[in-house]
C-alpha cells in the first residue's frame, strides 16, 4: 500500500486519517449564509485546513481575505489563503502577503492562477510575479510559511507532457512549496501514476489528492473538461436519466465518492483534500466512512 509519500506500508488506524476543505469566497448575501452553514458543519471534524479560493485576475481578493479573517476571529481552524500571480504586481501581492502574516496566517496555496475574464490565455503582469515558483520564492523570502501548490495527475493542460509537468512542481518545489494538492481526479490509477513519476524524479514532498464530490454531474464534468480531466464513462452512467431527480442523485453522488475514498484507502493514502463547492453535507458524510467523527458529538458522549 502507497502513502502520499510513495511508501509502502500496512494499512493504517481509521483516526490517523487527515483532512482539508476548500472553500470560495460568497458573491452574494445568500451565498454567504451558504458559505458559513458549510464552515460550521465541518468546523467540528477538525480538519488540517481549510482553504479559501482566489478568483481568476485577482476578482475576489477582497473577499478572499475578509473570508480568512471571519475564519481566524470566529472558528478554531487553520486557513490556508490562495494568492495567484495574474492581475498585480509583486508590490501588490507582497502586500498581501505581509497582511497575511501579520494576521496570523501561516498557511499559503501558491497557484500560477486562470487568465480574467475575457482572457484566452495566461500572462504574466509587467511588474508581477512571472510563475508560481516565483511566488513560492516570493512567498518564502516574507515569512516562514507553509506554501501548498497544485499537482496534476493527468498533467496541466498547457503542459507539453508529464516531463514538462514535472519540470514545473520540481522547480515549485525548489522555489520553497512544502507540500502539493492534486487537482480532482476520478481514476484513481491516474494519481498512483503519477505518484510514481513524480517520486522517481526525488520530489518527496507529501501530495495530497483532491477530490470533488458530483453533487450536479452537468457542472462537475464541466470542470472537469476545462482543466483537462478525464471522466470515466463508467461514472457518467451512473448519472444517467437523474438530472430532474434530486434525491436519486445524491444517492449517487454519496456512492461514487465512497467507492472513490475507500479506493485510495485500500492502497494506504490517509490524507484527503476536498474540493466542497460550499457544500456540506455530502463531504461530511464520506468523513464519516473514514471513521472521522465529529469532536462536539464526543464530547456530548463524555459528558453523558
Amino acid at each position: 500500500m502507497l502513502d502520499t509519500t510513495g511508501t509502502r506500508r500496512p494499512a493504517r488506524q481509521e483516526q490517523d486519517f487527515h483532512v482539508s476543505f476548500e472553500f470560495f469566497p460568497p458573491k452574494t448575501e445568500k451565498m454567504e449564509e451558504g458559505l458559513w452553514e458549510s464552515v460550521r458543519r465541518l468546523e467540528p471534524l477538525a480538519p488540517h485546513f481549510v482553504s479559501v479560493t482566489y478568483g481568476a485576475g485577482g476578482s475576489t481578493r477582497e473577499r478572499t481575505h475578509s473570508t480568512i479573517a471571519r475564519i481566524l476571529k470566529e472558528t478554531d481552524l487553520t486557513p490556508a489563503a490562495h494568492l495567484t500571480c495574474v492581475g498585480a504586481s509583486r508590490e501588490d501581492v507582497d502586500e498581501v502577503i505581509r497582511s497575511y502574516w501579520e494576521e496570523g496566517v501561516r498557511n499559503i496555496v501558491a497557484l500560477r492562477g486562470d487568465p480574467p475574464e475575457g482572457y484566452a490565455k495566461y500572462a504574466p503582469h509587467a511588474q508581477g510575479y512571472a510563475s508560481t515558483a516565483d511566488l513560492v520564492a516570493g512567498i518564502r523570502r516574507i515569512g516562514e510559511f507553509e506554501v501548498f501548490v497544485s499537482a496534476y495527475p493527468e498533467k496541466h493542460p498547457e503542459s507539453t507532457d508529464f516531463e514538462a509537468d514535472i519540470d514545473v512542481l520540481q522547480a515549485k518545489v525548489d522555489a520553497g512549496a512544502t507540500r502539493a494538492i492534486t487537482q480532482f481526479f476520478f481514476d484513481n490509477d491516474l494519481y498512483f501514476r503519477y505518484l510514481d513519476r513524480v517520486r522517481a524524479r526525488g520530489i518527496d514532498i507529501p501530495i495530497t489528492p483532491g477530490l470533488i464530490p458530483i453533487y450536479n454531474f452537468k457542472k462537475v464534468s464541466s470542470f472537469a473538461s476545462s482543466c483537462g480531466t478525464h471522466m470515466p464513462s463508467r461514472i457518467a452512467r451512473q448519472y444517467e436519466g437523474i438530472d430532474d431527480d434530486p434525491e436519486t442523485r445524491k444517492l449517487v453522488a454519496a456512492t461514487v465518492a465512497a467507492e472513490q475514498v475507500r479506493g485510495l484507502v485500500a492502497e494506504g493514502v490517509t490524507e484527503f483534500h476536498f474540493y466542497t463547492l460550499n457544500r456540506a453535507d455530502l463531504v461530511f458524510a464520506i468523513c464519516h466512512l473514514l471513521g472521522l467523527r465529529s469532536h462536539t458529538h464526543e464530547q456530548k458522549e463524555v459528558l453523558q
